[in-house]
């Protein structure tokens, strides 16, 4: 009986390792893994700031499902997920707002990132990475996804084709489910 005892936290500790190997391994295939958000957490208030310093408040989005991205030029994976980004906002237009928050770069760097891609989202900036760590992001890119009731949903740490089956799975429950395909309100002044 005592060896049992003995072989059971090795055996707990080897099946714990392999499972964190299978995770990590997971990941490392898939480039992203899915955080949910904690239900006791309040989303914090503001989306980001577009070119003039004005807020974003998430409010003015109320009915609309939101992805926030978190990007910066810097990021080659980031800039990989743009255009699938790009596509995403365009196919889901009067359902879904798709903004690209771009992480402690300046006002210059944004534009001149917009103007050499070609960016077509709604671009805001987070100045000094105060939105950044309310929203808890430390891995870029990352993607809040907030439904069309206001809830947060989860945050996709890494790259992600958001017009692939893994990306539809998860924005499928965020529009309301009698999208009326109205035109979408207004959104913030894009960096260009």
């Amino acid at each position: 009986m005592a060896g049992l005892t003995l072989t059971r936290p090795w055996l707990l500790l080897v099946l714990g390792a392999a499972l964190a190997l299978a995770v990590t391994q997971t990941l490392a295939q898939t480039g992203f893994d899915v955080q949910p958000w904690p239900a006791s957490k309040a989303a914090p208030n503001l989306a980001g700031f577009d070119a003039a310093g004005k807020a974003l408040p998430l409010t003015s989005l109320r009915g609309q499902a939101v992805v926030i991205n978190f990007w910066a030029s810097w990021c080659e994976p980031c800039r990989e997920e743009m255009p699938s980004l790009a596509l995403l906002a365009h196919t889901h237009v009067g359902k879904l707002s798709v903004l690209a928050v771009n992480y402690k770069e300046s006002p210059a760097a944004v534009a001149q990132f917009v103007a050499a891609t070609g960016l077509d989202l709604h671009t805001l900036r987070d100045p000094d990475g105060a939105l950044a760590r309310a929203w808890g992001i430390r891995v870029f890119p990352s993607t809040v996804l907030i439904g069309a009731d206001g809830r947060v949903r989860s945050v996709v740490r890494g790259a992600l084709d958001w017009n692939g089956a893994a990306a539809q799975a998860l924005i499928a429950p965020l529009p309301p489910a009698a999208a009326t395909g109205a035109a979408p309100k207004p959104g913030p002044a894009d960096q260009r």
